[in-house]
């Protein structure tokens, strides 16, 4: 207990603990002003409504992902079902890359795409979906591997149909795990960064991210306009942390019952 608990004030209390601490030096106003910026406002924009977007493409297609490899058997499963964790073994800033060129003007797939994506926000959308697919099928696949099939035999045997069976007997059980998936990968799409700007743009008030206006902050020596915009979207991780642990208890609590 002890060396876990000096493992977490070295590595993660004192460190923000320091953040917050710098931030005291300056006055309410001022912290307004810094994120009423209308570039930091167009940046809290950009970040969230795409990454929200984002999650729920997310949830949708990670939802049906990780249903066909729970109930179906077909060649290559096992190479699909590893491909699903490729996000987390690739490094952010080679996905950026990676994604950039396949989706450039004349990339493999965008010079067949009638739009560009490239330096687009529908580019930031591919970069965020690509990173947070994962979430959602890890998240899915225990829920679904846990669905009893007796219950699906029973609504089938009282004259239920298909869609009827999956709406109103099945989803109800696995919609806390699917909240939880597109939460998580909401959250890991706020604060995704290397896999953005170089799909992104990064123009000011269009393509620009949270993440990289921090850093353009810290490049014009403007460590306390860094430190109020790190301040607002770390409280926004923690708000976002314990609705996450808040949806993973009322999960526990609905499969207990």
């Amino acid at each position: 207990m002890g060396f876990t608990l000096s493992y977490l004030g070295l590595i993660v209390l004192i460190p923000l603990a320091g953040l917050f601490l710098h931030l005291t030096g300056m006055s309410w106003q001022e912290f307004r002003e810094i994120i009423g910026d209308p570039r930091v406002t167009a940046a809290f924009r950009v970040t969230f409504g795409i990454s929200f977007l984002a999650a729920l493409a997310n949830a949708f297609f990670g939802f049906i992902a990780a249903w066909v490899l729970v109930r179906y058997t077909f060649p290559g499963r096992r190479f699909f079902d590893a491909m699903i964790d490729l996000p987390f073994a690739v490094p952010t800033a080679v996905s950026g890359i990676t994604l950039s060129m396949l989706y450039s003007e004349q990339g493999w797939f965008g010079r067949f795409l009638p739009v560009q994506v490239t330096e687009t926000p529908l580019g930031i959308f591919v970069a965020l979906t690509f990173i947070g697919l994962p979430f959602v099928v890890r998240t899915m696949q225990p829920a679904l591997t846990g669905l009893e099939k007796e219950l699906e035999e029973a609504s089938a045997s009282l004259g239920a149909t298909r869609w009827q069976t999956f709406w109103k007997v099945l989803f109800p059980g696995l919609l806390p795990a699917l909240l939880t998936g597109f939460t998580m990968a909401f959250a890991r799409a706020v604060g995704e960064y290397g896999s953005v700007i170089f799909i992104a743009g990064n123009m000011p008030y269009k393509t620009e991210i949270v993440p990289l206006l921090i850093f353009i902050r810290l490049e014009q020596y403007d460590f306390t306009g860094a430190v109020a915009i790190a301040v607002f979207m770390l409280i926004v991780s923690f708000v976002l942390l314990l609705l996450i642990n808040l949806l993973q208890l009322w999960r526990a609590k609905r499969t207990a019952g």
